[in-house]
């Protein structure tokens, strides 16, 4: 009997420490919810006993909603119907026939639709998508007090669909705070609020799935996707962690898929922020290059180990990369002190950086590390042309021939230098390596090819098992392609 009760002593002394140590030190979510502490957002266990909930959203809620604010557009769509003419330039008959059973057409309609945005500073700054309110003739901001104004667009950046737009009141009005998306981990709680379908205010609440999601919108694509709904109509609403802080922009769905939803990180955003209150527009940097993903087969053409970095594909003539010494075949590595992944990242970390600086870029070049000084250049609307630029090759299974005056007419070619692909069989290996027709030949492995003698010439030296380099320029791009000879 005393050892039994000794072993009840220690167990409930036990409890009593655990209790203790959980309520004044390491709180779980479990017990911060039965104690009812509100300092965190409180979790408990789903049914199943599987996902945590937070049980703090209504809360949330109520704090934000005021900021949330929805969007609706209004675009003139003007509709002509021409005069239709007979030979004697008299009216046709048949426009009168017309007139008489369609005359009550309407020669201008009204497009409308709708949207999300949240309001970003008290004397009434809102943000939201730039395709919300994109080519609109009037924009009309509704409060969660269903009070209307009439806003004004201040600045847009489209290359991130982002859009700054402003309404006059005298009142100050509730506003959000800007968080780091930078720290958003994936698995972490995040809410959605916006106006899905023109119902009006709506929250849904889910995880981040992952970040950095490349969905092909644009050359800064770096989403958050998630699992909290998001329907048409959330486009430009904010998505929040638990703190309260916006985290990204509600801004893109896949059609068809259930619980996927893409958010632009707020890092992004509050970038380009100031520059579109003060100028309406972005400015960003240039740094003259083409790039694309650096594949095994071209690392090892290039003797380059590993998968790191952007493959510069070619640079543009005049461009700062050009005049810096950067050439085609070059794998960035490191930018301005930023770590170079891949393809995806190089295009944000030059975007980031303003004009007229100065700043070191690590090479990759013949399996070698070289660093050269690069003066960033602000981008501008045209970004200038790529520098430099029937015989079969059974070998490749293409078909290529002079670029002919004829050509380069019907095909708007400048720089005549090169071959043009004219077939690609099937199964062969340029078509394996990806080649189209239409694109032109500029280089093999390096060396410049200016007319089929010379492609002719370098097609000779193809040795089957070894791999051949190719630039090719395809539209106003330059890309590498590696064919395995066979």
């Amino acid at each position: 009997m005393i050892r039994k009760s000794r072993v009840v002593l220690l167990v409930l002394a036990a409890v009593a420490a655990g209790v203790l140590l959980t309520a004044g030190f390491n709180v779980s979510p479990i017990a911060r919810a039965l104690l009812g502490d509100k300092e965190k957002p409180a979790l408990i266990p789903a049914a199943a006993g599987l996902r945590m909930v937070p049980v703090d959203i209504p809360q949330l809620f109520k704090e934000v909603s005021p900021a949330v604010v929805n969007i609706s557009t209004t675009q003139l769509m003007k509709f002509n119907h021409p005069q239709m003419r007979n030979p004697f330039g008299r009216q046709d008959p048949f426009d009168e026939f017309f007139n008489n059973f369609f005359g009550r057409m309407p020669k201008e309609q009204k497009r409308r639709s709708l949207g999300s945005g949240f309001i970003v500073s008290p004397d009434g700054y809102i943000l939201t998508n730039n395709h919300v309110v994109e080519k609109a003739d009037e924009v009309t901001v509704t409060l969660l007090d269903k009070e209307e104004f009439k806003a004004k667009v201040v600045g847009t950046d489209p290359k991130i669909d982002i859009a700054l737009i402003k309404i006059e009141t005298k009142k100050k009005l509730a506003y959000v705070a800007l968080g780091d998306s930078d720290k958003l981990e994936v698995g972490e709680w995040v809410v959605a609020i916006g106006n899905p379908f023109g119902l009006g205010h709506t929250v849904t609440a889910g995880i981040v799935g992952a970040k950095g999601r490349i969905i092909g919108s644009g050359p800064y694509d770096d989403f958050i996707q998630t699992d909290a709904s998001i329907n048409p109509g959330n486009s430009g609403g904010p998505l929040f962690n638990l703190k309260g802080d916006v985290v990204g922009i509600n801004t893109a769905i896949i059609q068809g898929g259930q619980g996927i939803g893409f958010a632009t990180p707020i890092q992004l955003a509050k970038s380009v922020l100031d520059q579109l209150k003060d100028k309406g527009k972005v400015t960003r940097g240039w740094l003259g290059v083409y790039i694309q993903a650096l594949t095994p087969e071209t690392a090892e053409s290039l003797g380059i180990s590993g998968r790191r970095g952007a493959l510069v594909s070619d640079v543009t003539s005049g461009g700062p990369a050009e005049k810096a010494g950067i050439r085609s075949g070059d794998v960035i590595v490191r930018f301005n002190g930023k770590e170079i992944g891949d393809e995806h990242e190089l295009p944000q970390a030059v975007a980031s950086t303003k004009p007229g600086k100065t700043v070191e870029v690590r090479l990759l070049r013949g399996g070698k590390e070289t660093t050269v000084a690069v003066t960033i250049a602000e981008m501008g609307g045209e970004l200038g042309k790529p520098a430099g630029g029937h015989d079969l090759s059974k070998n490749l299974g293409l078909t290529v021939q002079e670029i002919t005056p004829e050509i380069a007419q019907r095909f708007d070619i400048e720089n005549t230098k090169g071959v043009i692909v004219s077939g690609v069989e099937d199964g062969s290996p340029a078509e394996d390596a990806g080649f189209n027709v239409g694109d032109i030949i500029r280089q093999i492995d390096r060396r410049p090819v200016s007319n089929i003698a010379e492609f002719t010439k370098s097609a000779a030296k193809f040795k089957a098992g070894k791999t051949t380099l190719f630039l090719v320029e395809r539209g106003e791009a330059r890309i590498l392609l590696t064919v395995k000879n066979k």
